[in-house]
């Protein structure tokens, strides 16, 4: 990475309120994710990062714990977000290995789903306009998601 990129990659500047760069992740969440999948996790976004590491091209373990970094980075000169490493983990999936990710989401997200929403992936959905009934070219820019929240009675 040149020294420009670093310079204009917004996550080397830290978030805007106070600068901080690194989110490790609590003790008392931690141990709740090793007493459900066991303390022999691997990270495949350790921190310290050691010098030339990549976990996106790293061998990952039968269990992995990923804390990636929450926002855009450079890695050898390419932007790469949360996506990369969710295809990392279905990647690691396929070889039977289990990933655990963690990942920030909305909070209507996690009212859906501590009401106990089933969720279904749409997948990019053309949408008819109001005004004259026709169907988009293509579908909207980020995938749909279907939340269903059954009566109970």
């Amino acid at each position: 990475m040149t020294s420009d990129q670093v310079k204009n990659n917004r996550f080397n500047a830290g978030n805007k309120r106070d600068g901080k760069h690194y989110w490790l992740t609590p003790p008392d969440l931690l141990k709740r994710i090793n007493d459900e999948f066991g303390d022999d996790l691997y990270d495949p976004c350790p921190y310290p990062r050691p010098e030339n590491y990549n976990g996106l091209k790293a061998e990952w373990g039968n269990v992995n714990y990923v804390n990636p970094p929450f926002g855009s980075t450079m890695e050898d000169g390419k932007k790469v977000g949360m996506t990369a490493w969710v295809r990392k983990a279905i990647e690691e999936q396929q070889k039977g290995k289990t990933s655990i990710l963690v990942f920030p989401q909305y909070r209507w997200v996690h009212m859906l789903v501590n009401a106990g929403a089933e969720m279904r992936s749409l997948g990019p959905v053309r949408w008819v306009a109001t005004e004259d009934g026709e169907q988009a070219a293509s579908g909207n820019s980020s995938p749909t998601m279907m939340f269903v929240l059954r009566g109970k009675k």
